[in-house]
């Protein structure tokens, strides 16, 4: 599959793009050689221009430090690499033992986050960013990083109106970079898609991010008709993650929780039904999980992250490794997706 338009945009990306989180040690320590290995694979294996999908969040600006080291490290020329961060969170020294911007999810850091949604606040962390970069290499994808959880921390509506002309003043300050030459793009990330209607209503955006709310598990009617009113007005859509998380291909968490197998039962029969509907095909779940979130006209690309180098060319592959039609048609007939989804027509 070749890259497709972003929106309305000058930009194309490939049908696979790839989020950077492990770099900034999610969960985990992950070694340099490690980091500059996985950089190295995308760029063995992804369609041109490689799409770097980053944030201030990931590892307090960590990510964005590893990305323009081993850029520079490996001799990428700044045409091949197109760089998305997702803008919110600002470095600031590390006062006690572990960060306090998301406790538990960041390993071995040096340095804290904290939030700065605002019009002088995201150009603060969009600086930052390209300055986290370094030499050659800036941000061309632009977004305000998960504003549905911001929202979500008002304690009574007043507030929570304050913090929505915080989010509106902050896409002011992203299209004033755009339409400077700054930026190509300017969009949204959120895993609450509602968010994303609310915001879209008020701001032109060039493209969104949906995680966690279109995949082969979750697909409301209500989103896909939002869906189709992105793309109807030119809006380009990433999907992102398309695993729940990893749930769907058989990992425990869900959405990023560990879900109870007593009280969510129904929730592992679906698991394991869909996983026996790909085994009696012999296809492996995370290309269905990619090729059905990637099935909706206006979703440009898919998301992804890994942790191991070796997993680059499994994932780029994901996109395109057959899959017969009658999968698509047990999936229906079993109700495990939407029978009216546009998959599987032939």
């Amino acid at each position: 599959m070749s890259p497709r338009p972003l929106g309305k945009t000058n930009l194309s990306v490939p049908p696979v793009i790839f989020g950077t989180s492990c770099l900034g040690n999610l969960y985990e320590v992950v070694p340099d050689g490690t980091k500059l290995a996985i950089i190295e694979e995308i760029f063995n294996h992804s369609a041109s221009p490689v799409v770097l999908d980053s944030a201030g969040k990931y590892g307090a600006g960590l990510a964005l430090e590893v990305i323009g080291n081993s850029l520079r490290k490996l001799g990428v020329p700044p045409s091949q690499v197109v760089i998305s961060n997702k803008l919110g969170w600002y470095r600031v020294p590390l006062r006690g033992p572990e960060p306090t911007f998301e406790r538990g999810v960041w390993a071995g850091i040096g340095h804290d986050a904290e939030s700065r949604i605002s019009y002088e606040g995201i150009l603060q962390c969009y600086e930052q960013g390209n300055e986290l970069l370094g030499h050659g290499y800036t941000s061309q994808i632009v977004s305000v990083h998960d504003p549905d959880e911001y929202l979500a921390a008002a304690k009574n509506p007043n507030e929570r109106k304050s913090r929505f002309d915080d989010v509106l003043s902050a896409y002011r300050a992203l299209f004033e970079l755009k339409q400077k030459g700054m930026v190509r793009a300017v969009g949204i990330g959120s895993k609450d898609w509602r968010v994303i209607r609310e915001i879209s209503q008020h701001v032109a955006l060039d493209w969104v991010m949906l995680a966690c709310c279109l995949t082969v598990y979750s697909h409301p009617p209500e989103l896909l008709e939002f869906i189709a009113s992105l793309h109807s007005r030119g809006v380009g859509i990433i999907n992102s993650a398309v695993f729940n998380a990893g749930f769907l291909t058989g990992g425990e968490w869900f959405d990023y929780r560990k879900p109870d197998p007593l009280k969510e039962a129904a929730l592992f029969d679906w698991r394991d039904r869909f996983l026996g509907v790909c085994k009696n095909f012999g296809v492996k779940p995370a290309d269905v999980c990619v090729q059905f979130g990637l099935a909706l006209p206006g979703v440009i690309s898919v998301a992804l992250n890994t942790g191991k180098a070796d997993r680059i060319r499994e994932n780029v592959a994901t996109a395109t490794n057959a899959i017969p039609v009658e999968l698509w048609h047990t999936l229906k007939d079993e109700r495990l997706i939407a029978i009216d989804y546009p998959i599987g027509i032939e």
